[in-house]
């Protein structure tokens, strides 16, 4: 069984692509993340997870430049639904390449974090596995945070401070509605 993984950094790929080893599963990463902002955080989590995928041998599949206008153009006026607008971006990307790679299924790092809306990702995921063919592999990886977090301090590897959106960055660093 081969995996199309969607990552959105390295810390959080940790875990789920051991979980993915562990049963035999073959996994080819794919960050695509257009919602990461600005283009200097999409470029440190980049290249954060070209070295240690390379140490892992997983192949990844991405771009260097961020596509920031995919997501703006989804989320403008949308901004209270982002973060459904943002899984259904990525993992319609995710998808769609699993499709067209002939890929036995496909599945999210967004899964591993504690601070994402879980059971929407599911349903994002189940949602676009009807509709593009692909089965969507589904597992509670949060079990491994604690895991994954102090593998990636041993390693050194940057730790991100928000998930990556402009709104996300504005609620950790200025008030929300207010001059940040």
């Amino acid at each position: 069984m081969n995996i199309l993984l969607h990552i959105c950094c390295a810390p959080c790929s940790i875990y789920p692509l051991k979980r993915f080893r562990e049963e035999g599963v073959g996994v080819t990463g794919l960050f695509y993340n257009p919602n990461i902002h600005p283009g200097r955080e999409y470029a440190r989590r980049l290249e954060t997870l070209v070295p240690w995928a390379d140490r892992n041998d997983m192949e990844l599949l991405y771009t260097d430049a961020c596509p920031f206008e995919d997501f703006l153009r989804a989320v403008v006026h949308r901004e209270e639904e982002r973060c459904r607008v943002c899984y259904t971006l990525r993992l319609t990307e995710t998808a769609r390449m699993a499709r067209e790679g002939k890929y036995d299924g496909f599945s999210t790092t967004i899964l591993y974090s504690r601070y994402q809306q879980h059971d929407l990702v599911r349903e994002i995921g189940e949602e676009l596995s009807e509709q593009w063919g692909v089965p969507f592999y589904y597992e509670d990886f949060r079990k491994g945070w604690a895991e994954g977090v102090a593998a990636s301090r041993e390693m050194g590897m940057y730790r991100q401070p928000y998930c990556g959106c402009l709104f996300s960055e504005r609620e950790r660093y200025g008030k929300k509605g207010g001059n940040a």
